[in-house]
């Protein structure tokens, strides 16, 4: 299993419309081959911060599956042009568990 963890720095002022937009867009992923769930955090010190984090079976589902596909435009017309600046995009694979 891999998580993607990416921190999403909305324009302030926007958070709401982001928060509408990503109800919309989290369909677009989930429908995609390998996805394992979800979850977007609001960061309560920065509230025009976000912290996604994607759960997939394998890297190349996000970066070859989800981000090669038709589906990923839409993906980025509703969320994109919320950030600033563009958010880094991390993977990691689970070492220890409790």
């Amino acid at each position: 299993m891999i998580l993607e963890q990416a921190v999403l720095p909305v324009v302030p002022g926007r958070e709401a419309e982001f928060e509408e937009a990503f109800a919309r867009a989290k369909a677009i992923i989930a429908a995609m081959p390998g996805f394992g769930g979800l979850t977007l955090s609001r960061c309560v010190e920065r509230p025009a911060t976000y912290l996604l984090l994607v759960q997939w079976e394998r890297l190349e589902d996000h970066t070859v599956g989800f981000r090669g596909s038709p589906d990923y435009q839409d993906w980025r017309a509703l969320l994109h042009h919320f950030y600033d600046p563009f958010p880094v995009v991390e993977h990691y694979e689970t070492v220890a568990t409790a």
